[in-house]
């Protein structure tokens, strides 16, 4: 396993419109690339053209967003930049009904007792991510602006 490291610097969420006044709340969904079971995740990327790489998945369902500006901190982290074993297309794996590899990652990285894991994009990987599971490490920086 990875040693837990440091990350104090700016992070970027695009958060639905509705969930702007409460940037540090979790992923809605019940499974996510890095949380399942009941797990609480909160996933932000290391710029903003990070977070719009990210969430071009998700645009065709209409939902008006806003890119917030957020920063992140902790001593907690663990990094699996460049490890492929993160980038899989969690959801192919899924509607498989297997257990996505991504989780045995995050769930060594909780074990650990990190707060938070780095990761490289899956389609642009010179792009980073984190996923955070302790969002008391998340703070708004501001502005929240149309996406």
């Amino acid at each position: 396993m990875k040693s837990l490291a440091s990350y104090d610097g700016p992070v970027w969420r695009i958060l639905p419109q509705t969930l702007v006044d409460t940037p540090t709340n979790l992923a809605r969904a019940p499974e996510g690339r890095f949380h399942h079971s009941g797990q609480i995740a909160a996933y932000a990327s290391l710029s903003a053209e990070g977070a719009s790489v990210a969430i071009q998945r998700y645009l065709g369902d209409q939902i008006v967003r806003n890119l917030v500006s957020m920063w992140f901190k902790s001593d907690c982290v663990v990094d699996e930049r460049g490890n492929k074993a993160a980038s899989v297309i969690w959801q192919d794996i899924r509607t498989n009904e297997l257990q996505s590899p991504t989780w045995v990652l995050s769930d060594t990285a909780r074990n650990t007792g990190a707060k938070a894991m780095l990761y490289s994009s899956r389609s642009r990987p010179e792009l980073e991510h984190i996923v955070v599971f302790d969002p008391t490490c998340l703070s708004f920086v501001g502005p929240a602006t149309p996406f």
